[in-house]
């Protein structure tokens, strides 16, 4: 169709002729209503951003040894971060010889993860780079379907049920531990063949060995007696 013919016939309709394909050969053409075509395109475009997640990477630095409130206040910026679903990039700086020890690094690191454990995901491992190691902590997927509370809760609920079935099974020990004794009165009345009395009566057979010993020994203190005189005799047969 002639571009007039095609301009006329969309007039008579009160719509547009809208080029949609210009580099086309012949170029393609649509009659339709311009204004409301931008505003439905408008409309997607809009929908489109609406379910379209974004997420920022927030970075927070730790040193080594950093003191416990700091630690703790910069855990409550971590987790302020993750709950707006963002992600969260914690860098620990080393200075000087702080370098040579990396364990310290990556057990703030691992400590932090596991304290924040159900609002966040480990998404990149500790990392050296130079004299920083670094961790990306993304939001876990309770935050980001917005269930976090409810999972806590539900948490919170089974752990009380499950000390409260602890509390009766303890319970229901230690009643039929107390009934127990009540039982078992007549064994208790067997200790005496524990501890035999006859026993203690066999002591005088090892007092009797220093007794039979004690006459070998009192025999033999004459013969050495007898030696002194007889010296003494052969002393007095020399001046005779």
């Amino acid at each position: 169709m002639k571009t007039d013919d095609a301009v006329r016939y969309a007039q008579e309709r009160d719509l547009d002729l809208v080029e949609v394909a210009p580099e086309a050969r012949p170029p393609v053409c649509r009659v339709l209503d311009y204004s409301k075509y931008k505003y439905e395109q408008a409309q997607k475009v809009k929908q489109a951003k609406k379910h379209q997640q974004q997420i920022t990477i927030r970075e927070i630095k730790f040193r080594p040894k950093i003191a416990e409130h700091d630690y703790q206040t910069k855990k409550g910026h971590v987790e302020r971060f993750l709950r707006h679903k963002d992600k969260v990039k914690v860098t620990i700086m080393f200075r000087g010889r702080e370098v040579t020890h990396p364990q310290l690094g990556v057990q703030i690191l691992d400590r932090l993860a596991g304290e924040l454990a159900d609002l966040c995901a480990v998404e990149q491992r500790p990392i050296q780079d130079g004299r920083n190691m670094t961790m990306l902590l993304g939001p876990s997927k309770a935050v980001l379907n917005g269930t976090l509370e409810q999972e806590i809760a539900e948490r919170e609920a089974e752990a009380e049920t499950l000390a409260a079935r602890v509390a009766e099974d303890a319970a229901a020990i230690e009643a039929d531990t107390g009934s127990a004794p009540a039982a078992e009165a007549p064994e208790a009345a067997e200790a005496p063949d524990v501890a035999e009395v006859p026993e203690a009566a066999e002591a005088p057979e090892v007092d009797e060995t220093p007794d039979a010993e004690a006459p070998d020994a009192a025999d033999e203190a004459p013969e050495v007696d007898e030696t002194p005189d007889a010296d003494a005799d052969a002393e007095a047969e020399q001046p005779a």
